[in-house]
């Protein structure tokens, strides 16, 4: 009845196991916050059940790494704890001492159920009533209970080496008939948004020059001398006494304009710089996966899902 390290029997174990991989877990005696070790390894059987967990009992007794039966565990993967109810030091220190290099045989197993059936049922040992294997197995499978709780005699050689089951010691090996949770996931698509910097617009201003022609009418006053002739009867005029008067002049004032051009600033136009939201709607496809149960049954058990 070989075992196997569960990284020996399953490489890929860790897939299998995902977030509740036991190995490292803390171990815990009863259900208080009494660290006594931890889970070092886990040994399957050739059908690849659990069987023991190597825990390293460096908080009682260091560097003594022992097996613990799997039935005697409780695990809490939420806290990453494994728990078990009456474990106490004698009984580490009785247990045998497991080496990773080691072989495991029938003789060393048995001293190991030894150790754990003296600390659950003490008067079992003292029983000198032989129950034939066969039907003691019977028995559990009506579901009149476990073997530990029936008058069963170890030492008078109820079984040997190639008959022993680990269902005769059901309280040490049942794992699976213990209240497990077993989560299954789902993966669902979350659609959302995030903002990001696309990219930056600058809005400003530039002077332009050109060379624009205007036209300014202006005006200019010129002095214009006539000579005009008497007439017949103007030059048979009498000449006054303000003929021949040197000095006389006539005075004219001449004025012209000029030109005045200036510039004026004004505003051309208003520009308002503001942004818009566009909104569209992205599709995309995705793979999403769910975790489903597949029960594997041998024989005719009765399943109720």
């Amino acid at each position: 009845m070989a075992l196997h390290k569960i990284r020996d029997f399953y490489p890929d174990y860790r897939d299998q196991f995902g977030d509740h991989d036991i190995l490292s877990y803390s171990l815990y005696a009863g259900a208080g916050d009494d660290k006594v070790g931890s889970v070092d390894d886990l040994l399957v059987d050739e059908d690849g059940r659990f069987r023991y967990l190597v825990i390293n009992t460096g908080a009682w007794i260091f560097g003594k790494k022992v097996l613990l039966p799997i039935g005697r565990a409780r695990i809490d993967y939420n806290n990453k704890r494994v728990y078990v109810d009456g474990l106490t030091r004698e009984q580490v220190e009785n247990l045998p001492e497991y080496n990773s290099d080691m072989t495991m045989d029938y003789d060393y197993e048995e001293r190991v159920r030894g150790v754990y059936r003296r600390e659950s049922n003490p008067a079992m040992m003292q029983s000198t009533t032989t129950v034939d294997p066969t039907s003691a197995s019977a028995s559990m499978a009506a579901g009149s209970g476990a073997v530990s709780d029936r008058t069963f005699d170890y030492q008078a050689g109820a079984y040997d080496r190639d008959s022993y089951r680990y269902d005769y010691d059901a309280d040490l090996y049942n794992f699976n008939d213990r209240d497990q949770t077993l989560k299954l996931y789902e993966e669902r698509l979350v659609a959302g948004s995030s903002r990001r910097k696309a990219g930056e617009v600058t809005v400003g201003k530039r002077v332009e020059t050109e060379t624009q022609h205007v036209s300014v009418p202006i005006e200019k006053e010129r002095v214009v001398v006539e000579r005009v002739n008497p007439s017949s009867s103007e030059v048979s005029a009498t000449v006054g006494t303000d003929a021949f008067n040197e000095g006389e002049v006539v005075r004219m004032e001449v004025y012209e304009e000029t030109p005045e051009i200036r510039k004026e600033a004004f505003v051309r136009e208003e520009v308002r710089v503001r942004k818009e939201v566009d909104r569209e709607v992205v599709e995309a496809d995705e793979t999403v996966r769910r975790e489903q149960l597949d029960i594997n049954k041998e024989g005719n058990p009765n399943i109720r899902d």
